[in-house]
């Protein structure tokens, strides 16, 4: 008998860009199976983004904001005998992204009196620049890594 094989799910940008980043980033923003409204405060703050920064397109400044907060590396907590260790470990790639995606809605969350896709693009805007909440949780991230780096001989493969 053969072996059947189930086909692999299509993956799919986002309707306007094309870009699987922006389909993942407005999928994590989705709030109780709302997607075009998540689509909606996605769209909305590149407008506002583009209003802002007029050098480059919206959706570049999307993904350079997205690199800029991604970590390199990052603290894990190994257990060794009787003490737990804070371990610096390299950050895989799926990783990074899922962590600055999450670092960045966090910040826009924890901020309160403006629309969601103002404080988006406000974060975004931020993260392109280099400042901001999120660019401030990727140093610090960073810091605790970098102060850690004398259990780096822990670290497993």
């Amino acid at each position: 008998m053969g072996r059947i094989t189930a086909s692999r799910k299509q993956l799919k940008g986002d309707p306007v860009h094309d870009s699987l980043v922006a389909s993942k980033f407005i999928n994590c923003l989705m709030h109780n199976g709302k997607k075009t409204a998540a689509q909606r405060v996605f769209y909305d703050a590149l407008d506002e983004i583009a209003k802002r920064v007029t050098d480059r397109s919206p959706i570049d400044v999307f993904h350079q904001a997205l690199e800029n907060v991604k970590p390199n590396i990052e603290v894990r907590s190994k257990r060794v005998g009787g003490a737990s260790y804070q371990v610096p470990m390299q950050v895989q790639k799926g990783r990074q992204q899922s962590l600055a995606i999450r670092w960045i809605l966090l910040a826009i969350r924890d901020k309160k009196g403006k629309s969601t896709a103002l404080k988006l693009a406000d974060e975004l805007v931020d993260a392109y620049n280099k400042t901001g909440t999120s660019i401030t949780k990727r140093e610090n991230v960073h810091r605790m890594a970098d102060a850690n780096k004398a259990f780096a001989h822990f670290a497993w493969s």
